[in-house]
């Protein structure tokens, strides 16, 4: 019988940084087609019927038919990535169905282990690209158009990887399935708080990406007076630390992690800046409001050094409450706490279209998203036998 960390240490050198020691595990690069490839044919020494559809979604099937209980998770990274984020879901999928067959449990409806693309969003910026397409929320025309860093579409991508953007859109499977339970690391310190292996979410706090085009005029940075300067990366600073102050001042959430500069010359005022940010807050009007004041600020800092800012929205999420029935039940039958998180999943996403609840396993480090993400072997192995335990319940 496999352990969930046993699979994860089949993974640990795919899409590994050696010199940080985090993984670049980006949707439809080598590591992430290796990966694919690990998946089924896991699932195939499991017996498991794998299929994929047209948004390359994975999906192996213990089982036929309708109503299905669908767990699983997703196997990408951001850049930089922990080793847990998503993997720790799938591989705690695979050997709770280890389990299950061991102890000869036989399910009463199919059980299927998904492997969703593109959760993350690190390479073409729209998170949870497979299962938004899938519930149709993402229009394949917009997706297939989403840019990389070098310019490469999300359908030459594909095209690259071995799948057809022709296929993309609303997955036939959907249909099939009754429940979804998402395993996931946890990504904050609530369980290190209550002293709890496992906790159950209880929702998914609002949150967008947004693109910040700031524009400025390029000069030289050696003959051009302080005061004569339009430089759009004092405007950038000033959003940076305007959204650190709006966030902060309402416990709410803003992040700039990415930034481009043109032309990108050490001897040069850059004509343009473009800055991401990240925001998410506990409510809808919550995050509309924060969103508006760091554009506010924004320009206001923008008129005063001569430079000109635009805000484009490029994906917001709405909050997501768990189905109340099916997470209530989930944390009676484990015991377990039930807690809210900032972080985007696909089980948000899957949620308006079938019940949908999430397992959270503790991390000890408290951090997610860079090397750092942990979760002990016996906690992955609570995690394991919570999502079992939950099968049985369920099926």
């Amino acid at each position: 019988m496999a352990t969930a960390t046993g699979l994860l240490d089949d993974l640990a050198g795919i899409g590994r940084d050696l010199t940080g020691g985090g993984y670049h595990r980006l949707a439809w690069e080598r590591p992430t087609l290796e990966l694919r490839e690990w998946f089924a044919a896991e699932a195939g020494r499991r017996g498991l019927d794998v299929t994929e559809d047209g948004n390359g979604n994975q999906l192996a099937w213990w089982g036929s038919g309708d109503d299905a209980l669908l767990i699983g998770s997703h196997l990408d990274s951001v850049r930089g990535g922990g080793a847990f984020d998503g993997p720790l879901g799938v591989a705690s999928s695979l050997a709770a169905v280890d389990t299950l067959r061991d102890a000869g449990f036989t399910p009463s409806r199919p059980i299927v282990v998904a492997n969703f693309t593109d959760e993350e969003g690190a390479r073409f910026g729209v998170a949870c690209v497979g299962s938004r397409l899938a519930t149709g929320v993402l229009a394949p025309e917009r997706a297939l158009s989403l840019r990389d860093d070098d310019g490469t579409t999300l359908a030459e991508a594909m095209r690259a990887g071995g799948a057809d953007p022709a296929a993309v859109g609303p997955a036939d499977w959907l249909a099939s399935i009754g429940a979804f339970v998402e395993l996931h690391v946890e990504q904050g310190r609530a369980l290190i708080d209550s002293g709890d292996a496992v906790g159950v979410a209880s929702a998914i706090w609002p949150h967008g990406r947004y693109r910040l085009d700031l524009h400025g005029q390029g000069n030289h940075a050696g003959t051009t007076a302080m005061t004569d300067r339009h430089d759009p990366m004092l405007t950038y600073a000033a959003a940076v630390l305007a959204s650190a102050a709006a966030a902060s001042e309402t416990a709410r959430r803003a992040t700039f992690g990415r930034v481009r500069v043109a032309p990108g010359s050490t001897n040069s005022i850059p004509v343009q800046v473009t800055a991401w940010l990240d925001a998410r807050a506990e409510s809808e009007e919550a995050l509309a409001g924060l969103v508006d004041r760091i554009l506010s600020d924004t320009r206001r800092a923008a008129a005063g050094h001569g430079t000109r800012a635009e805000l484009t929205e490029e994906s917001v999420t709405s909050a997501v409450t768990f189905d109340p029935g099916l997470r209530d039940r989930l944390a009676t039958l484990l015991g377990a706490p039930q807690l809210p998180t900032g972080a985007g999943h696909d089980a948000g996403i899957l949620a308006s279209r079938v019940p949908t609840a999430m397992l959270f396993v503790r991390n000890p480090s408290g951090i997610s998203h860079a090397p750092e993400e942990y979760a002990e072997p016996a906690d992955c192995e609570a995690g394991v036998a919570a999502l079992a335990e939950v099968i049985r319940e369920l099926a």
